[in-house]
């Protein structure tokens, strides 16, 4: 089985995407976002919280490809913000 990290890497999405979320990752805040995106209670390590991320933005990339009207841009780059937050977290504890 791929590592985590590895799962990112493979990842092919729009550059605008990828762009956008690239900048929001300069900012990133663990607590308030994952909060928001997650809805735990307590945050799960940067490994688990980083694979509901991934499933999570599978997801909304399967509502863009399909031209699903609940799909939301800002939403898709916040996900997309936060697994690059929680892989920069992952890569500097490994």
């Amino acid at each position: 089985m791929k590592d985590v990290l590895g799962l990112l890497t493979e990842m092919r999405r729009p550059r605008l995407l990828i762009r956008a979320a690239r900048i929001g990752a300069e900012d990133y805040r663990r607590n308030p976002q994952l909060h928001r995106l997650l809805g735990q209670g307590s945050l799960p390590r940067p490994g688990a919280a980083l694979m509901k991320l991934i499933e999570i933005e599978a997801l909304l990339d399967d509502c863009r490809r399909g031209d699903d009207a609940a799909y939301s841009v800002s939403r898709h780059v916040e996900v997309l913000t936060a697994m690059m937050g929680e892989a920069r977290i992952l890569s500097d504890a490994g």
